[in-house]
């Protein structure tokens, strides 16, 4: 397995950053309440949940909102997309980690994490390199590393875009 990450900075035009940031951050985005932010965890207690949106999945795209992601779509250029989602913690007083995962297991495809606003939330590596959460930034890697997410403790959320393709 080749354990390479990909930083991108500035990864998109700001003008195509900003609107997307805007939807996500807007208070009309419609998000979803998940009891758990890791399928399968060893973590409990009260802070294990965060609130979803599932742009696609299963083959299908699953939200009204898919087409805003586009312009991100078109510059990662996959050949087909497994599933796209977006995560949104809420803060907390101390940064608290998830469970090291992959996204979907078995499926041995490339993993994206989109940050849309800056905040001390990370994504931390099992070898413990860690990636701080600045917009406009990407991540790609193989989707067979473990990883995991940080809560943010100095803005009221932190919003990321997964993204799972080929």
């Amino acid at each position: 397995m080749k354990n390479k990450i990909n930083i991108i900075d500035n990864f998109l035009p700001k003008e195509e950053f900003l609107k997307l940031k805007t939807i996500l951050m807007s208070d009309m985005m419609p998000w979803f309440f998940n009891d758990y932010k890791v399928h399968d965890t060893k973590k409990e207690g009260l802070n294990n949940y965060q609130f979803i949106h599932v742009f696609y999945k299963n083959h299908q795209i699953w939200s009204n909102h898919y087409n805003c992601l586009l312009p991100l779509i078109d510059k990662i250029k996959p050949n087909s997309l497994v599933r796209v989602k977006a995560n949104l913690s809420n803060v907390t007083k101390t940064n608290i980690r998830s469970d090291f995962h992959t996204d979907i297991a078995g499926v041995k495809c490339t993993t994206a994490i989109f940050y849309i606003n800056s905040n001390n939330g990370f994504t931390e590596f099992e070898d413990g390199k860690k990636i701080n959460s600045v917009e406009n930034r990407l991540i790609t890697f193989p989707s067979e590393m473990k990883h995991l997410g940080a809560t943010c403790t100095d803005v009221k959320r932190r919003i990321v875009l997964n993204f799972n393709y080929f």
